[in-house]
Formats: structure tokens, C-alpha cells, sequence
């Protein structure tokens, strides 16, 4: 069995842990020896579960580099919705009110310090934007 097979039967609950957890992954594949797993989770909750279940594998994880970042708008959609009507979007509490020349680039990169970030402001405020190109000043955005 080659290494990769190995260390993914080993694994495997993991694997299985981000599919069932909606993980997109950008890599996967045996670098140095160990089993290289880098993508997005759609919340921390999400990806915690996939740590925990890497742990439960091998609590030192020697032979496994995982890298995973949260990505909100990986969340399905209900989910998304759910989490806002039950007062969670609000839980950072931001909100910002767009001024004349704004924008979403320019908000993200003041926010985030990227403008290519601009997605993130836009999935959260789905509830009222339809386009990102189309603010309209005076408008109340959530800055997730």
C-alpha cells in the first residue's frame, strides 16, 4: 500500500469528518512523509470536529500537516439564515454604513486589509444585496 493510502486509511475518520462537516479542500496529498491536508471549513464548529477527530486518530498527529481556515460562506445557505434569525450574525456586532464612493473592495480592505475579502461582506448581507457591485449609500452592511 503507498503512503498515501496508508496514512488516509489512518485518517480516516477525519476524511470522513469533513465531508460530513462540508470542509472544501484545496490539497491533499503526502508532502515530507505526512499527509497534507489544507482547505475551508464553513465554521469553527466544523473544523474543531475535524481536529477532534484527527486527534482521536493520533493525538500527536506526527505524521499529518492539516492547515483549515473558516469560510462562512461555505455554510449552507438555511443554515446561514438560521444562525441570523436566531441573532448569531450580530454575535461581532459590526455594522457599517456605506458612504458615498464606497465600495465593497474598499470596506473589505479597511476591514480585513484585502480588498479581494469583499466576498465575505457580501455573503453575510445576501438578505439585502443582490449584486456586490450594487451599494447604495446609506445602507446598513453587517461586517461579519
Amino acid at each position: 500500500m503507498d503512503r498515501l493510502e496508508e496514512l488516509k486509511n489512518k485518517y480516516k475518520g477525519a476524511l470522513d469528518t469533513i465531508q460530513q462537516k462540508g470542509v472544501r479542500l484545496s490539497h491533499l496529498h503526502v508532502q515530507d512523509n505526512k499527509l497534507f491536508i489544507q482547505g475551508a471549513a464553513p465554521s469553527e464548529d466544523a473544523k474543531n470536529a475535524v481536529w477532534n477527530a484527527i486527534k482521536a486518530a493520533d493525538p500527536s498527529y506526527s505524521d499529518l500537516t492539516c492547515d483549515l481556515t473558516v469560510d462562512p460562506s461555505l455554510a449552507p445557505q438555511q443554515a446561514q439564515s438560521a444562525t441570523a434569525a436566531a441573532g448569531g450574525a450580530s454575535s461581532s456586532g459590526r455594522t457599517y454604513k456605506v458612504a458615498p464612493g464606497d465600495t465593497l473592495s474598499k470596506i473589505a480592505k479597511e476591514y480585513y486589509g484585502n480588498a479581494n475579502d469583499y466576498n465575505k461582506i457580501f455573503d453575510a448581507n445576501r438578505d439585502k444585496l443582490s449584486d456586490p457591485n450594487k451599494i447604495q449609500v446609506g445602507q446598513e452592511l453587517v461586517i461579519p
